[in-house]
């Protein structure tokens, strides 16, 4: 969430910075309410005045010629005037505030300066390349074919059982896919010193709150009714494993804190319908491994690189050719200033595709969730700054894998990186 401070001090301003996200911020609705709010403040303020003045006039009516218990009547007749007054003042207030507080809930964070202008990601800039896509000698499949070809992926069973948008895998291509995902949390905890994290897989509305999933976007979540309430199955592990620092406040010293979770992922795609229909790019579930970093707001812009890096680092060990772009405006998240993306290329489709998405949120979750250090100079709390990235999707990494690795005769070379992992198999298929 955006600081009132700052948008009280120049909503205009606020605005114009929202204009690169597409998105319009309504200055005379906020400007009305905080004038109304401000308005309902006085008069509050005002009446607990007058009610403070009024409890000492007992003697001046005493002096009026009234006895105490008269006295002490009229006192209590004023007293239940202004107070009823003073409720509604207070009430008041409060109901602006809360529609202040949902107007800055349903507002995206302001982007970094440093955000190229673009309405989409056609407009995204390029600002590194590694690999070179392979060259081959033979017409190259999509993973979809590749997939049924090994028995090792399969749509129509997984329609069977769920519906459109899931994949059921098998034998020597589940535990590729498995052997990724250690891999990943491996190499994030063992060599860029990421404490490995188990979090639920459902999560209540608060959580969704603090990330900035709700109230915004909630029809792109799966909800689920639970007695008198109800939880979201996961859009991602950024969710529950940021809000472990919700409403805490830690030491400085244990910054910066830094986690990796895998977790399934669940999505509804509601809008995307018609877009990635075959295969697994884009699916109802899907597994990523995630990465989070809490740190100092001066940090911040130096972890995004860090984490980055982290998330490239699968990708070399892979082999796998990839391009890391900065998104544009247009493209840019609700919750983030700043993302860096990283695209794999895919020999089936002929281009680069997304396969991480790398965010630096500043203070804007935090404020959300209440996460704050206590600053040594101060002794006072100070929200952090949260960072976070996909290191890698799953899914889109075996895709990658299928892809770039197959065989004229269908058979997939099984990445050196992956090989402790799988027994040492040289090949699937």
């Amino acid at each position: 969430m955006l600081d009132i401070r700052k948008v009280r001090e120049n909503p205009e301003a606020v605005a114009a910075a929202l204009n690169k996200k597409y998105f319009e911020f309504d200055v005379s609705l906020f400007k009305s309410l905080d004038s109304s709010r401000k308005e309902a403040d006085v008069r509050a303020q005002n009446l607990q005045a007058e009610k403070k003045k009024a409890s000492k006039q007992i003697g001046q009516f005493i002096a009026q010629g009234l006895s105490v218990d008269d006295a002490k009547a009229k006192i209590a007749e004023v007293l239940s005037d202004i107070d009823s007054q003073l409720k509604s003042a207070v009430d008041e207030a409060k109901s602006i505030q809360e529609s202040i507080h949902n107007l800055l809930m349903a507002t995206p964070n302001i982007p970094d300066e440093s955000v190229p202008e673009g309405k989409d990601e056609d407009e995204n800039i390029e600002i590194r390349v590694w690999g070179e896509p392979k060259s081959y000698d033979f017409e190259t499949k999509d993973h979809v074919d590749l997939g049924v070809n090994l028995d090792g992926i399969d749509f129509e069973v997984a329609a069977k059982l769920t519906g459109s948008r899931f994949a059921v895998m098998k034998g020597q291509v589940a535990r590729m896919h498995r052997a990724l995902i250690q891999l990943m949390l491996d190499t994030h905890s063992q060599e860029h010193d990421y404490t490995e994290t188990y979090v639920p897989f459902m999560v209540n509305a608060e959580s969704l709150k603090g990330t900035g999933q709700l109230p915004k976007f909630e029809e792109d979540l799966f909800k689920i009714p639970f007695n008198d309430t109800h939880y979201y199955l996961i859009p991602t592990a950024e969710v529950p494993v940021t809000n472990l620092l919700r409403n805490e406040i830690v030491d400085a010293k244990q910054l910066p804190i830094k986690y990796t979770c895998h977790t399934p992922c669940f999505r509804s795609e509601a809008g995307s319908y018609g877009r990635d229909t075959r295969g697994m790019i884009r699916q109802h579930q899907f597994e990523k491994v995630e990465l989070v970093q809490f740190v100092k707001p001066q940090d911040s812009a130096q972890a995004l690189e860090e984490l980055t890096s982290h998330a490239e680092a699968i990708l070399k060990k892979l082999e796998l050719p990839f391009r890391t772009v900065k998104l544009c405006g247009g493209d840019l998240g609700f919750s983030a200033a700043m993302t860096l993306d990283l695209e794999v290329w895919l020999p089936g489709q002929e281009k680069y595709r997304e396969i991480s998405s790398c965010s630096n949120f500043l203070d804007y979750q935090a404020r959300r969730m209440q996460a704050r250090f206590r600053n040594p100079e101060t002794g006072k709390p100070e929200l952090l700054h949260t960072v976070n990235g996909s290191g890698l999707a799953v899914g889109r990494t075996l895709v990658a894998v299928l892809e770039n690795y197959q065989q004229a005769d269908g058979r997939i070379i099984v990445p050196t990186a992956l090989k402790p992992y799988m027994n040492n198999l040289e090949f699937i298929g």
